[in-house]
């Protein structure tokens, strides 16, 4: 699995890359097959919580993808990985519990 980080309209520093990177490898526990995990990272103005991440992975069949908003690109990225963890357990129970 491989974790491709876009930042867009600014710089991602070393550190959030690390956070984006250590928070977003512990979904490969949760499915086997895992394809490239593409995170997107995004401010958006005009808003208080203009911290806008994407999460998109490819799992074989289907692509899933999760956006979050927040005050700090750490709490979006948390949030948008507990969604992605919570999307991908229900994906694997859907497709092979039947």
């Amino acid at each position: 699995m491989a974790i491709n980080i876009k930042s867009l309209k600014f710089d991602a520093d070393e550190k959030l890359l690390a956070y984006v990177n250590k928070k977003v490898e512990k979904l490969e526990k949760f499915f086997d097959n895992m394809g490239n995990i593409d995170v997107t990272l995004s401010l958006l103005p005009d808003t208080p919580e203009n911290k806008a991440v994407q999460v998109k992975t490819h799992l074989p069949g289907e692509d899933l993808i999760i956006e979050r908003n927040a005050k700090t690109f750490e709490e979006a990225v948390t949030g948008a990985a507990d969604a992605m963890k919570e999307k991908i357990v229900r994906f694997k129970e859907k497709k092979f519990d039947k």
